[in-house]
């Protein structure tokens, strides 16, 4: 009867952290984090610029394809080609590249209080959560 956990495979299940209890704190804290986040993801624009690759103005994005569509031919002409498959990762990866540094994050206006709560809840969620990792005193 002194036993407070359940026996999982064997072993006594212990809370988030290998420590007793805080499970519920564990998981409003991860679900307050959520929801912050998600409120502060929803109130940001996201737009993309003329292309620019690492600082210079006027690169042409057909530069950066040029590398897979080489590595295309190639492994085309050979499906086993090394170099057709580093010039396809390549030039994906250069095109990954060049659309992510050319994105414009933008927080769209909000009220005061819409932001303090938004940021409050993650604040307040990763709190409870670390608070869910920390060891809690056994009911007896």
């Amino acid at each position: 009867m002194g036993d407070s956990g359940a026996s999982v495979g064997g072993r006594r299940f212990e809370g988030p952290g290998g420590t007793p209890g805080g499970l519920g704190e564990f998981f409003a804290g991860l679900v307050m984090m959520a929801v912050g986040i998600y409120l502060v993801f929803d109130h940001v624009t996201v737009h993309t610029s003329y292309w620019r690759f690492f600082g210079s103005t006027g690169t042409s994005f057909g530069l950066t394809l040029l590398p897979l569509l080489i590595g295309f031919g190639a492994l085309f002409f050979n499906g086993r080609s090394i170099i057709g498959w580093g010039l396809t990762i390549v030039g994906l990866a250069l095109i990954l590249v060049g659309v992510l540094m050319n994105l414009d994050i933008y927080f769209r206006p909000t009220s005061l209080w819409t932001t303090i709560f938004m940021f409050g809840l993650i604040a307040a969620g990763l709190g409870l959560l670390a608070k869910g990792l920390r060891p809690h005193n056994p009911r007896r």
